[in-house]
């Protein structure tokens, strides 16, 4: 049974000989494509030849020729030859570079996390990074993604969940808008149009609820996405309460101002999540740590965090 499995696995040396040959017709053409002599080719053929009990060239003053049964292997074996030379040629790619499928936010990558992306980038050039956009909990293997920025609470099935930061949030709208509607008291928002995030349904509850005030906040407009809503207000659609740290540039540009002065830590938090099969992968570990770097520096650079 052994010498049986033996003659069924030939030498890949004699199968790319044979290959070479076959699809060349000439065993100089094939040694001068594999770099060897004539010699070296016709007996690694020749050997094959002899571990498979068949003929697979005819051989004349006229050159050499594929028998039946030599072109039949030969359209057999040129698949299997060609897998191998692409699992070889990823093997050693992979020595060199880590494929790391992200999941990011939206607005939360655009914002905060693309500008720093050049740092990981420098730090980890041996790491490429693919980017998606999911917002939710999703399942990864389906989806083929190895990592997730989330949003929410740590409560994804399956995965770890590494707390990165907070947020705070306040009510923010157009200068405009505000010149039309005042507010001199917090009681005054409820009675305005309020744009609310679809993923934080209670959102506006509980940063009246900070403040002691009860009842129901008005119905409004549902967003998907932190920048649709800052488009909304900039637009003077109404009050939009908003994790300041993404709208920077809104804030600094004037476009937007708090429309009242009362900051409050949102139910949600920022976590970096990795399915558990994967949480020690050189690629997620490595962009988990600077991740957590990254945050760290920032809680420095901003004031009251």
């Amino acid at each position: 049974m052994v010498n049986l499995s033996r003659k069924l696995l030939p030498s890949t040396a004699a199968l790319a000989a044979f290959d070479s040959v076959a699809r060349l017709g000439s065993f100089s053409a094939a040694a001068e494509e594999l770099s060897l002599t004539q010699g070296a080719i016709s007996r690694q053929v020749s050997s094959l030849e002899e571990q498979l009990g068949i003929l697979l060239f005819e051989r004349s003053s006229r050159g050499v020729g594929l028998t039946a049964a030599g072109a039949s292997y030969a359209k057999s074996i040129a698949g299997a030859l060609s897998q191998i030379r692409s699992a070889s040629l990823q093997v050693m790619t992979k020595r060199h570079s880590d494929q790391l499928n992200l999941a990011i936010l939206p607005t939360f990558g655009t914002r905060w996390l693309m500008p720093r992306i050049p740092h990981f980038v420098a730090s980890h050039p041996e790491v490429t990074l693919n980017f998606a956009t999911r917002i939710g909990i999703f399942d990864f293997d389906r989806e083929g993604i190895d990592m997730a920025i989330h949003v929410g609470q740590p409560d994804w099935p399956g995965a770890e969940c590494t707390y990165l930061m907070e947020e705070m949030v306040a009510p923010v709208a157009s200068p405009a808008f505000l010149a039309e509607h005042p507010i001199r008291r917090p009681e005054d928002i409820q009675r305005l149009p309020l744009l609310h995030m679809a993923s934080r349904p209670g959102a506006w509850d509980h940063w009246f609820q900070s403040l002691g005030i009860s009842g129901a906040s008005s119905q409004g407009m549902r967003f998907e996405q932190f920048s649709n809503v800052a488009q909304a207000c900039i637009a003077g659609l109404g009050v939009a309460l908003m994790p300041l740290f993404l709208i920077d540039s809104e804030l600094a540009s004037g476009q937007l101002v708090q429309a009242f002065p009362h900051q409050v830590k949102s139910p949600s938090s920022y976590y970096a999540v990795a399915p558990f099969a994967k949480v020690d992968l050189r690629p997620v570990a490595a962009f988990r740590a600077w991740l957590l770097d990254e945050v760290s520096r920032y809680r420095e650079e901003v004031v009251g965090w």
